[in-house]
């Protein structure tokens, strides 16, 4: 489980290499308050092709700050692949991950294959009771009980419709539970961050080939989200997984890794 430093920062990612010669790699970019564990064994595992699941700066077992707009995020991927040497790449972007590469893609870096965006929209509105529950106290003041209670509150608000109605409590618990071990300053910049994201205007400009993959139960980026991402990115291709929530690649992972391995024609 390496680490490498990124513009000064320590960043960690789990590798699985398929693809001794280097020619072939892939990277998993979480959402909001995440980390690397958002992705499963199946799609980190893929036969054929090197996988790298990334903690951004500030989350999981990365260290840094956190950023405070999707830009800044999509700017430390990008140093993250030119600090490897990857050469070519693709990306994998789950919710905020999803912003990040769709922001990448219109930059068009000379790196970038092809995407994939999994339960994101190009514009991700957060409710503002979430976001206001979020929002840290200020630094001058202790935290307090209420400020605490509001925290979970907002925590719990994100689980319940982040997961499909089908979905084994267990993962409900340990999701909760990361919610709850992320600082508190970078969960909030992260909703924050996806508040202000909109590429509406912008996706039609995406030329790079595109998978959208989308759960039927998502309620926080519903599949119209991904119908709107379909529509507009040229020969985009669909995916809508039957009960799969928002955090699909963590409720069904079969059928993601299986939409991500024909996607990349993996055998």
């Amino acid at each position: 489980m390496p680490f490498t430093t990124v513009a000064g920062e320590r960043l960690f990612y789990a590798l699985v290499e398929g693809d001794p010669i280097g020619k072939r790699n892939l990277i998993l970019v979480h959402g909001a308050g995440g980390d690397h564990t958002h992705w499963s064994a199946e799609l980190r595992r893929l036969a054929s092709v090197n996988v790298y699941a990334l903690d951004l700066p500030g989350h999981g077992r990365s260290v840094g700050q956190g950023r405070t707009s999707v830009d800044d995020y999509a700017s430390s991927v990008h140093l993250f692949v030119q600090t490897l040497e990857l050469g070519r790449a693709s990306v994998v972007g789950h919710s905020m991950g999803g912003a990040i590469a769709q922001t990448l893609a219109l930059r068009q870096p000379s790196w970038l294959d092809r995407i994939v965006l999994v339960g994101t929209g190009a514009r991700l509105r957060v409710h503002p009771l979430i976001l206001e529950g979020l929002r840290p106290a200020p630094a001058e003041d202790l935290p307090t009980s209420a400020s605490k209670a509001n925290l979970e509150a907002a925590i719990d608000t994100i689980c319940r419709r982040a997961y499909g109605p089908s979905t084994d409590e267990q993962i409900l618990r340990n999701g909760r539970r990361q919610l709850l071990d992320v600082d508190p300053n970078v969960i909030y910049a992260d909703y924050n961050a996806c508040d202000n994201f909109d590429v509406m205007d912008q996706v039609r400009d995406i030329k790079l080939p595109t998978l959208i993959i989308v759960g039927s139960a998502d309620q926080m980026t519903p599949p119209k989200y991904g119908q709107f991402l379909h529509e507009q990115i040229p020969n985009a291709q669909l995916v809508e997984i039957t009960d799969g929530g928002h955090m699909v690649a963590v409720e069904k992972p079969t059928e993601v890794a299986h939409a991500v391995a024909r996607f990349l024609e993996i055998p």
